[in-house]
């Protein structure tokens, strides 16, 4: 799927004329993903997503694009958030890859218990602290009531790891189209962790988007 039509439609809704050379941080791949014959009308849009407003608004411009597409090719378009719970919280949660989100460690939650009994006993009020792995499902929760509003078919996703490592497995798995990020700069760190030769095209927010 050529994403230039994807553009133009959104610059001819928006009146502007420039969006193309403001949101293309990373070009099309020049070999794109090859997809099956009937997989051939599908289109996958993934955006980064975190819950902060850049992302809100990643997601936002992907739904947009989602519906001006399906409505000009009839084609199925389904947008993906991806989350990523960093290394660094990751590694405090060895065991967590072969669990639903909603279900924290049964080992966790013992160890949480133990090491908090005295003030779970006398001030059970006060324990609202949230874990990362909480955090992860509260987020991914925010883009998929986002989603509601579309209307159409989307899926969210939590990985572990290296931010970029894990956005570029995510796109390569599902074949993706575009990758949306919440930045409007080619020079922002994220685009020079993805590299050059990165499996799809990158789209980053207008910055005519506050004007």
């Amino acid at each position: 799927m050529q994403i230039k039509p994807m553009l133009a439609r959104l610059q001819s809704a928006t009146g502007r004329d420039d969006l193309i050379e403001q949101m293309v941080l990373l070009p099309e791949p020049k070999k794109p993903f090859s997809k099956k014959p009937q997989q051939a009308k599908a289109v996958n849009l993934i955006v980064a997503y975190d819950a902060s407003p850049n992302s809100h608004t990643a997601l936002d411009i992907a739904f947009w694009i989602a519906h001006q597409t399906r409505l000009a090719t009839n084609a199925e378009v389904t947008v993906q958030a991806v989350y990523v719970l960093e290394d660094n919280q990751s590694s405090h949660y060895p065991n967590v890859l072969s669990l639903p989100i909603q279900q924290p460690p049964f080992e966790y939650q013992i160890s949480e218990i133990s090491k908090s009994a005295t003030q779970v006993l006398t001030q059970p009020q006060l324990q609202t602290v949230v874990t990362p792995l909480q955090q992860a499902d509260i987020i991914l929760w925010q883009a998929r009531s986002l989603a509601e509003e579309w209307q159409g078919c989307f899926k969210s996703h939590l990985r572990f790891g290296c931010i970029s490592t894990e956005l570029k497995k995510v796109v390569e798995s599902e074949a993706a189209d575009i990758l949306f990020l919440g930045c409007n700069s080619v020079n922002h760190p994220m685009i020079e962790a993805l590299g050059s030769n990165f499996p799809c095209a990158v789209l980053g927010i207008p910055s005519c988007i506050d004007e």
